[in-house]
């Protein structure tokens, strides 16, 4: 399935526009600052029902409106069709429709419209809080897995409670005990999942990386839980008298960190800037892939001034790869409209292009 058409009003700089794209390759060019990247962000919530590159939701409506709109038209093989409707508000309401159906709960969505999305924001991964990977984690198993989402919510839910019993005078320990025993259902599901999708994401992570790197260096990721050693229930036992002095719970799956190193060290110490970039892009597309090979279909992909800090011959190693037989819809945003055109015409694949000015077409 791919985005026919998407329509927006009054969603961050565009007032109202109406697109149409390619199946294939959509080559989105503009000066920084035009709208490309606020473009792909529609795209994006459409799929997950949030932004990529914030939080609040009301950060999405123009300054002169009070709702936005982000309709899009998706095509399946067989040539039928798919209508979402997204309406955001200043306020912070937030609707979908498929098909003209309100959905009752918006995580119901997430793995329709699969997506991925690499974006200069993902610096974050490497050189931010583990926070930032978990993040990621949990948006790319969310999109294969629904009862992954439930179990993370739950668990989250239950931490909060706990938190909270833990920074009470007088602890009711019977209850902190059923809350922990609770955690540990979620906990053991999340790890598993986490466990065994990083097991099958490294070998992809690693052959990406060579393709675009030429295999110059080693790279890898490793997944740490403090369930590795026991479950949560006893080491959560064993911590009990720490916790009760600082208030909250100090070990779990909300500590679990991914660790991307680079020839044994870690990438934000000793990668460049190329490098980090590299593999980031190298991150994103085994992600495509995995999903791929899971659930069957192609995701669309997001690659967001993918060109800054990549040699040229990367850039064409890139886009060669990713029009190949096997990807489905691209969407490539650059400021430069003479480079992507140069290099498109070196690999000889269909695609449109669209100049976007101030949200408008140029």
């Amino acid at each position: 399935m791919y985005l026919n058409k998407i329509s927006l009003t009054g969603f961050k700089n565009f007032k109202e526009i109406s697109l149409e794209f390619s199946p294939k390759l959509n080559c989105i060019t503009g000066k920084n600052g035009a709208g490309k990247t606020n473009l792909l962000d529609a795209v994006y919530y459409l799929s997950m029902t949030k932004s990529y590159l914030s939080t609040q939701d009301h950060l999405a409506v123009s300054h002169s409106e009070q709702t936005a709109y982000v309709s899009g038209e998706y095509r399946r093989d067989d040539s039928t069709t798919e209508q979402l409707s997204l309406s955001l508000s200043k306020t912070g309401e937030k609707q979908l429709k498929r098909g003209g159906k309100l959905y009752r709960r918006l995580s119901d969505h997430i793995g329709v419209v699969p997506i991925v999305m690499v974006s200069p924001y993902d610096t974050c991964l490497i050189n931010e809080s583990g926070e930032e990977r978990r993040r990621f984690l949990n948006a790319v198993i969310s999109q294969i897995d629904g009862e992954y989402l439930r179990r993370v919510q739950n668990y989250n839910q239950l931490l909060s409670q706990r938190n909270r019993l833990l920074k009470m005078d007088a602890v009711n320990y019977l209850l902190l005990e059923t809350i922990t025993e609770r955690m540990q259902d979620n906990a053991e599901y999340i790890y598993r999942k986490r466990y065994a999708f990083v097991k099958d994401f490294l070998p992809l992570v690693v052959k990406y990386y060579n393709v675009i790197s030429g295999g110059r260096e080693t790279v890898s990721v490793a997944y740490k839980s403090d369930l590795e050693n026991g479950s949560l229930t006893e080491i959560l036992k064993e911590a009990y008298d720490k916790e009760s002095r600082l208030g909250y719970t100090t070990a779990g799956i909300h500590r679990d960190e991914l660790l991307f190193t680079m020839d044994g060290e870690l990438i934000r110490r000793v990668g460049s800037q190329g490098q980090q970039k590299s593999f980031l892009i190298s991150l994103k597309l085994a992600q495509y892939l995995l999903f791929r090979e899971l659930n069957g279909k192609n995701p669309i992909l997001l690659l967001d001034d993918v060109f800054d800090k990549l040699d040229m011959t990367r850039v064409e190693d890139l886009l060669t790869l990713v029009s190949a037989k096997g990807f489905g819809q691209i969407f490539i945003t650059d400021s430069n409209k003479v480079r992507i055109d140069g290099v498109l015409a070196k690999i000889g694949n269909d695609s449109k292009s669209i100049e976007i000015d101030n949200g408008n077409l140029a």
